[in-house]
This record gives C-alpha cells, structure tokens and sequence, in this order.
C-alpha cells in the first residue's frame, strides 16, 4: 500500500477510535477489510494511539484563539497523524507530514481546513525544533 493511502486509513482508523472508542486493533481491521496488512498503517494508527496524551497536549499548547475541543474530529486526528509523524518517526521529513497533512484536510474536510492545519502544524514544527 503506497504511504499516501496508508495515511488516509490511518485517518480513517484514529476517526473511528475518537468517534465510538474502538480500540486500535479492531479500527484498523475495519479499514483495512480485505486489503493486506500494511506496516505503516500498524505503526501509524498504534503510535498515535500510544503517544495519544502527549501529541494531544502538544496541539493544544500550539493553537492559538482555538480551543482543542472546538476542532472538528477529522481536523482534530489529521493533526495528530502529522503530529505522531513529525514527532516520532525518523524517517518522515516534518515538511512531508504537513504537505500530506494538508492533503488530507483537502479531500477530508472543508476549504478552510488546509489552511488552518498547516498553521498550526507550522507552529508544532518550530516548537519541536525549538525545544
């Protein structure tokens, strides 16, 4: 499965577990269905569940006149895919956890939302380099 898909049912999956609580494991299997396993997917959906506390405070910590609870769901685990990449995988360059971030807030939610995700993604990238 190319990375690009993988990422957009990871989404999908980190959606699920916010909207009905369902563990990662069964998430991942429904969006899966019949496709094979893939490892980004596992890896992905299982770390960000894993890291779950800790990228969600680094979101709320970076948005500005916006509070956490306010953002829309999809918005919401589109940021803390980016958030999981950028923060914890060496091999997923920040510029390219944003770029795709920014993608899938364009086929995923509205017009406004690319913009919004970058900014706030832009913000937690010099926060993380920053210290």
């Amino acid at each position: 499965m190319k990375r690009r898909t993988a990422r957009e049912k990871s989404l999908q999956a980190l959606y699920q577990m916010d909207m009905s609580g369902a563990d990662p494991r069964e998430a991942i299997s429904n969006v899966l269905e019949e496709a094979p396993h893939d490892e980004y997917l596992q890896s992905a959906v299982m770390g960000t569940a894993s890291h779950l506390n800790d990228i969600d405070e680094l979101i709320k910590a970076n948005l500005e006149k916006w509070s956490f609870d306010r953002l829309a769901k999809v918005d919401r685990n589109i940021l803390r895919l980016a958030v999981f990449e950028m923060k914890y995988l060496d091999d997923v360059p920040a510029k390219v956890a944003i770029n795709e971030a920014v993608e899938l807030a364009k086929h995923f939610s509205d017009e406004r939302s690319g913009k919004f995700i970058n900014g706030v993604l832009s913000r937690i990238h010099d926060s993380l380099l920053h210290g």
